[in-house]
């Protein structure tokens, strides 16, 4: 019996981060991923249609992938892949609360206040 809690420890840290990762994609893929797309050519990312079909599909499947535990060592590679960049283009310039871009301009994009909107 004690052998049964470290067994089975992990599944809720992988049903976190999966759940997390697939309702970032779902955002992403219900505002659509051409959205997504400038806002990535405004931070300068090489290709920003093709990384905003990427990342969203990306955080889908990879988010579910790790809910159900299929291939996590291999996915886990390209989700923090993808995470150092959003740190590295986003977070680091305006923050790492939840971040809640409302709109798009030349001088780049606008942030409304915290948090999660539909």
């Amino acid at each position: 019996m004690r052998w049964v809690v470290p067994r089975w420890a992990p599944v809720a840290l992988r049903l976190v981060m999966g759940v997390g990762f697939m309702a970032h994609g779902w955002a992403k893929l219900s505002r659509g991923p051409e959205s997504f797309a400038k806002l990535l050519g405004w931070a300068g990312v090489p290709f920003p249609a093709l990384a905003a079909w990427s990342v969203t599909l990306l955080e889908l499947l990879g988010g579910l992938a790790l809910c159900v535990g299929a291939f996590v060592a291999i996915v886990s590679i390209p989700l923090i892949c993808s995470m150092i960049g959003a740190m590295l283009t986003v977070n680091f310039h305006y923050g790492f609360s939840a971040v809640n871009t409302i709109g798009l301009t030349p001088s780049g994009p606008v942030f409304g206040p915290p948090g999660w909107s539909p």
